[in-house]
């Protein structure tokens, strides 16, 4: 059976849990503000405001001081046009909710998540690892997704390495789409989770999940 070849980033995928734990696609709301003036796309991070809404979270070397919140999964809300309530795969910029009525975002929380995501040598363009990246972190590219479709075009960079600020951890390889390259087998796709905090000489966490980060946002 021939695989499609993976031929664009399309964000972070949920698709299980670490360490065999039964995943039920079980996912969280969440608010946006209304009138918040960025696209969010499916498979994009977000991250929580002071207010407790999302915004996109577009770090790319780190994560936020705070943590991420989760991989947005859609959303929904009432038009203001039509009063109905409508759901999209992306949250559209500066989407309006009306009086009494609020944005809610379905995002994926669980800290235990594992996406599937693909690697690029530098904005969309793919390319991949070898099995030796498993272990390693990654730094993500923040590519701009697409508003036909809703999905995103988040990817991890194929530059790896074991800095610990590096906000995403590859858990392991694809084998269905590999392809040989100069006689090695390379992987554009991998499984990932967000990386733990990073931890500072002064003991100051940064980073990770925000569950598992114990900074409060303020």
């Amino acid at each position: 059976m021939a695989y499609p070849t993976v031929d664009k980033p399309y964000g972070l995928i949920p698709i299980n849990l670490i360490g065999g734990q039964v995943f039920a696609g079980a996912t969280r709301k969440r608010r946006i503000a209304s009138g918040y003036n960025t696209n969010i796309f499916f498979g994009d991070l977000v991250k929580l405001t002071t207010d407790g809404t999302i915004v996109l979270a577009n770090e790319t070397s780190t994560g936020p001081s705070t943590g991420f919140a989760g991989v947005f999964l859609g959303c929904n809300f009432i038009n203001s046009s039509t009063k109905q309530l409508q759901f999209q795969q992306f949250y559209p910029a500066n989407t309006t909710a009306p009086t009494g009525t609020f944005i809610e975002a379905i995002i994926a929380d669980d800290p235990d998540t594992l996406f599937k995501v693909v690697v690029v040598s530098g904005t969309t363009v793919v390319t991949g690892v070898q099995y030796s990246a498993i272990g390693e972190n990654a730094d993500l590219v923040q590519n701009a997704g697409s508003t036909t479709t809703g999905n995103s075009a988040v990817a991890i960079n194929a530059t790896t390495g074991t800095a610990r600020t590096k906000p995403i951890r590859i858990v392991d390889v694809v084998p269905d789409t590999s392809y040989i390259s100069s006689g090695n087998v390379l992987f554009p796709e991998v499984i990932v989770k967000i990386n733990a905090p990073s931890v500072d000489e002064d003991g100051v966490p940064s980073g990770g999940h925000m569950y598992n980060n114990p900074l409060g946002i303020a």
